[in-house]
């Protein structure tokens, strides 16, 4: 008979990732997920996460930069995860740039990076340098939750924070969502967090009023704790 036995399969792995999408969509989390991954896999030896953005990287004046970046930079060495989470109102330095991709290809077995940001921002980061097109051959599109995902995540964080959520609380969220425009920017998992904590908020000060509350009135959220503060949930440099 034919020998069946399994081959050794050598598995070239696009370590370099690029990761696009609203705020409070998961991107750092997945990052961080990857770099266990990659750990566990034996592709990173210890698999720790550098996060910075465009600041942590970008130096004042010219020279600098490269000093900066490289020290950023071999703090992720070692087999370990580097995350750029870079501001999105903001032109990447060049010289950044090149810092890092000279130091991509002279430690090609001790660094993987990971960047993450708006869709149009990453195109114009990858577009930046010839370089980067090749050594960043993936992108990961984060799409924004669905309303029903949504409303999942509000009633996760009620439950883990013990509030009891009503039918009519989850309607009230719903008619929030779906006032809320899905531009650039929406907060996804953030505007989430967001209304819960005001909920919250507002639950606290109505039971303030209230003599001696029982245990349930300062556990049940109503409907118009929903209806407070703005909850556009984004922060300003689009990280996640």
């Amino acid at each position: 008979g034919m020998d069946l036995a399994p081959k050794e399969v050598e598995i070239d792995v696009a370590q370099h990732l690029v990761f696009t999408g609203n705020p409070g969509t998961g991107k750092s989390t997945v990052a961080r997920l990857i770099v266990q991954i990659y750990r566990a896999l034996g592709i990173l030896e210890k698999g720790h996460l550098v996060e910075t953005d465009r600041a942590g990287l970008v130096a004042g004046y010219e020279g600098q930069t490269a000093i900066k970046t490289t020290t950023v930079t071999t703090s992720a060495f070692g087999g370990e995860a580097y995350s750029l989470l870079r501001n999105s109102d903001d032109a990447f330095g060049h010289e950044a740039i090149d810092t890092l991709v000279k130091l991509m290809e002279d430690h090609r077995d001790d660094l993987v990076v990971i960047v993450a940001g708006y869709l149009v921002e990453m195109d114009d980061f990858i577009g930046a340098n010839p370089g980067l097109k090749s050594r960043f051959p993936l992108t990961i599109v984060f799409d924004d939750y669905t309303d029903d995902e949504l409303v999942a995540i509000f009633c996760q964080m009620a439950k883990q924070s013990d509030y009891t959520v009503s039918p009519a609380v989850i309607d009230r969220f719903r008619a929030r969502l779906a006032a809320e425009p899905r531009v650039h920017g929406f907060g996804n998992g953030r505007f989430v967090r967001n209304a819960f904590e005001a909920a919250a908020v507002s639950l606290s000060s109505r039971i303030a009023e209230v003599a001696d509350p029982t245990e349930e009135q300062l556990r049940v959220l109503e409907p118009g704790d929903l209806d407070g503060t703005d909850l556009d949930g984004t922060d300003r440099d689009g990280s996640t």
